[in-house]
């Protein structure tokens, strides 16, 4: 496979496609749901019946920041033939709904069981450089702004406060008999992206939201990659 951050740069983009993103984290040995590239629909039914179903269809498009909002997005499609009515259905919307965007296609995704939503990810603060964020996902980390942060690199002490120094850890040890979530997962993927990071100066900014939580492990089902300006990297 190509490398995502040399395709980029190749095409003068700071903002890496959420295909590109999970193959360059998945490289990395981070836990996302694989994504692939349709560009008709046979090829996304293919894709999704190597795959297994049920899958989630997603627009990929550079001019398009919400999907949702747009119709970009199907989940639970659980045979090729609902695929590929999702994929005619899906284009269609989002052409009504934002006739100017450019649209690379459809990324075909694994569609991950339910967990508890989380959010790791990085910016990169003039002063201090790469920073680490974690906190509850979803729409929870909009309105709550129930986040922990952490200057990279990260020791795995730092990864354990930052789990349990939010106030929304009780919705993470369990509430009203659901399980508790795998702490020492959350722990690893935030070291994991630690390492990332400082191991990839060009990338000034990473997002998985949501990152499923289970009582057995973690899988980010959405991931952002945003690359710095060539001369702040070079400089």
């Amino acid at each position: 496979m190509s490398d995502p951050i040399a395709a980029a740069r190749a095409e003068g983009r700071t903002l890496l496609t959420e295909v590109e993103s999970k193959q360059l984290l998945h490289d990395a040995g981070i836990p996302v749901t694989q994504a692939r590239l349709a560009t008709s629909a046979d090829e996304a039914a293919q894709f999704a019946t190597e795959m297994g179903f049920p899958v989630v269809l997603k627009i990929v498009s550079g001019d398009i920041a919400h999907k949702s909002d747009v119709g970009g997005v199907i989940l639970g499609l659980d045979d090729a033939d609902a695929v590929r009515a999702g994929y005619d259905s899906m284009l269609a919307a989002v052409r009504q709904a934002a006739p100017g965007a450019g649209i690379d296609g459809v990324s075909v995704q694994q569609q991950a069981k339910p967990g508890i939503e989380v959010i790791v990810g990085a910016t990169t603060d003039p002063q201090f450089g790469p920073v680490m964020m974690f906190g509850l996902g979803g729409i929870f980390v909009e309105v709550l702004k129930d986040v922990a942060f952490r200057i990279v690199p990260l020791e795995a002490r730092d990864a354990a406060q930052m789990v349990r120094e939010i106030q929304g850890v009780k919705i993470l040890e369990g509430v009203r008999g659901q399980p508790a979530a795998d702490f020492d997962a959350l722990e690893r993927l935030i070291l994991q992206v630690s390492d990332f990071v400082a191991q990839h100066p060009e990338v000034a900014e990473l997002d998985l939201n949501p990152v499923l939580a289970y009582p057995d492990g973690v899988m980010a089902v959405d991931a952002r990659v945003v690359l710095a300006e060539p001369a702040a990297v070079e400089a």
